[in-house]
């Protein structure tokens, strides 16, 4: 049995995500194997101790940190198993980072395609335990996609491995039942810790082509995603948003607070076509009014990391403007709504009504327009602040529901979001949900506050 430390430091050090919450976790377990979180979960359990799993502890809703029982974290468990080249597969442990596996699969002409903007302390089994996405799930999808099988430790210290069926037809029971992989991916630690993951890897494009494009409004920005978006001869990888105050953000990282002053919006796009199409991106560019004159682009690696850079440095601002507020009772209030795309424009329209009506200050709103799914920032400098923009929030979360959105598009439920289930799934969803938690974990130990 690995050893539970329960010294205050060690405990502090797990007690905090991105989320802006501190818990302080009863103890700290290290596995540095398999066997050992059988050992942890086999013990908890028989004496009926919480465990609550955990990798880089990114999570912005509070899902990676606890104060009820153990804190599981994973982190040592960070060995790549096995690369097939030739099968385009990775097998790895969950504590492996993102930005590393993607960089050892580069070299063999390989592409792990989901990015979350944290992906350099992104740990694999986060990013199961979440369905990560980020920029690039426009053309590649969630992590979901990239699961292909898991091997499981459920809350008695059974392992399961699950392993998706290369069908294509399939009328066997009920289609939940189909693909136990996606009980797992996704459901933040709640039915599984997940041990070793296998995951589907895509040829590396040859050239990637980058574009930074300014626009005199917000609506100009978002009308030219709509284009590009409907038009059948583009396929971007990305169109990401970066409203006026985000875009403000982007100039002062980018050391350069004269690029297209005018220019109140950018849209970020990326394409990995064999030989990207600059002339149609700049042709439809121009006929939704971008600042022509301040388009960027980025075609090498040292280029594209710089680009990514500076979309990384909104959120890593608005962490560091929310961390300042934690003394005073506030924090940072990240919202991860998403709409149908072609609603988008009017949806930050009614959530910036609301913020005005509420007296909020507008939120930094930066994120995956092309997906209709856009981050709101706010910065709550008190416990008060942070009561009004989470009515703010809730209010915009209604009209996104009768829009036919979601509440969570990327970032899970965690403990943040759980009192906003009910505004989306039915009294009956939740209870199959419930049901499936109840089969895999009947004690309730695992991730206790996260989802439910």
């Amino acid at each position: 049995m690995p050893v539970i430390n329960r010294d205050d430091s060690v405990r502090l050090a797990y007690a905090r995500d991105v989320s802006g919450l501190e818990l302080v976790p009863e103890g700290v377990v290290r596995p540095t194997s398999p066997e050992e979180v059988v050992e942890v979960l086999r013990e908890a359990a028989s004496s009926g101790t919480p465990v609550t799993a955990a990798g880089g502890q990114t999570s912005t809703t509070g899902a990676s940190i606890t104060d009820r029982g153990l804190l599981l974290s994973l982190r040592a468990m960070d060995r790549v198993l096995d690369v097939d080249v030739a099968g385009r597969t990775a097998r790895v442990q969950p504590g492996v980072l993102l930005g590393d596996l993607k960089r050892l699969v580069a070299d063999e002409g390989l592409l792990f395609a989901p990015d979350p903007t944290s992906e350099e302390d992104t740990t694999v089994g986060g990013a199961v335990a979440c369905n990560a996405s980020g920029a690039r799930t426009l053309r590649y999808g969630a992590t979901r996609a990239h699961v292909r099988a898991l091997t499981v430790a459920l809350a008695s210290g059974e392992v399961v491995e699950v392993r998706r069926r290369p069908l294509e037809k399939n009328t066997v029971g009920y289609a939940l039942a189909h693909d136990p992989v996606d009980w797992f991916v996704g459901s933040e630690g709640t039915l599984g810790v997940v041990l070793e993951a296998e995951l589907a890897l895509l040829p590396r494009p040859e050239a990637v082509l980058g574009l930074a494009v300014p626009f005199a409004s917000e609506a100009e920005a978002l009308a030219f995603v709509v284009a590009a978006r409907d038009d059948r001869t583009l396929a971007p990888r990305c169109l990401e948003f970066f409203g006026e105050l985000a875009f403000g953000i982007v100039r002062e990282a980018a050391s350069d607070p004269g690029w297209a002053a005018e220019a109140r919006a950018l849209v970020y796009l990326e394409d990995d076509a064999e030989e990207p199409p600059l002339d149609a991106w700049l042709a439809l560019a121009e006929a939704h009014g971008a600042a022509a004159a301040d388009i960027r682009a980025y075609g090498s690696e040292s280029e594209l990391r710089e680009a990514r850079r500076l979309r990384h440095a909104v959120p890593a601002t608005m962490n560091e403007r929310g961390g300042a507020r934690r003394a005073h009772g506030g924090r940072k209030v990240s919202t991860d709504w998403a709409v149908p795309y072609r609603e988008l424009a009017g949806a930050i329209d009614f959530a910036r009504r609301v913020a005005d009506e509420h007296g909020v200050p507008q939120a930094v709103i930066y994120g995956h327009a092309g997906n209709g799914h856009p981050h709101q920032n706010f910065i709550a400098h008190d416990a008060d602040e942070l009561r009004r923009i989470e009515a703010v929030v809730e209010e915009t979360l209604r009209h996104v529901i009768s829009l036919g959105g979601t509440v969570a598009a990327e970032h899970g439920v965690g403990k943040i979001k759980r009192k906003w289930v009910a505004l989306q799934l039915s009294p009956l969803q939740i209870g199959a949900m419930r049901a499936l938690k109840r089969e895999l974990d009947p004690k309730g130990i695992l991730a206790p506050g996260n989802v439910f």
